[in-house]
């Protein structure tokens, strides 16, 4: 899987205030979602869970649902060679930052 890269900073002092904001945006997002694609997501999650070490967060935004692996360390690299040619499959995008991986799964 081709990943992209983003040169995003951390929210150093605010980080506080940056997470409660990104969690009350994320309650208002679901509603743009349908059960299906809450569905697909968390499977993500516990795929990504199975394969990576770190904390594992779903976040639903305008054009995409993340998946996010913070401080990822991969356990299982067959596992996730395999999980990743599914996603390429299913038009899901990697994108790598500082703060960690996050897979993207487009809107239909």
């Amino acid at each position: 899987m081709k990943a992209q890269e983003l040169e995003t900073k951390s929210a150093g002092y605010y980080a506080f205030a940056a997470a409660r904001d990104a969690s009350m945006r994320a309650v208002a997002m679901w509603s743009h979602y349908t059960d299906r694609q809450r569905v697909r997501a968390e499977r993500m999650k516990l795929g990504l869970e199975q394969v990576y070490s770190g904390m594992v967060y779903v976040n639903p935004r305008g054009k995409f649902i993340a998946v996010k692996v913070d401080q990822p360390r991969v356990r299982d690299r067959k596992m996730l060679a395999l999980l990743e040619q599914d996603y390429v499959l299913e038009g899901i995008t990697k994108v790598v930052t500082e703060q960690g991986v996050t897979y993207r799964i487009p809107k239909a």
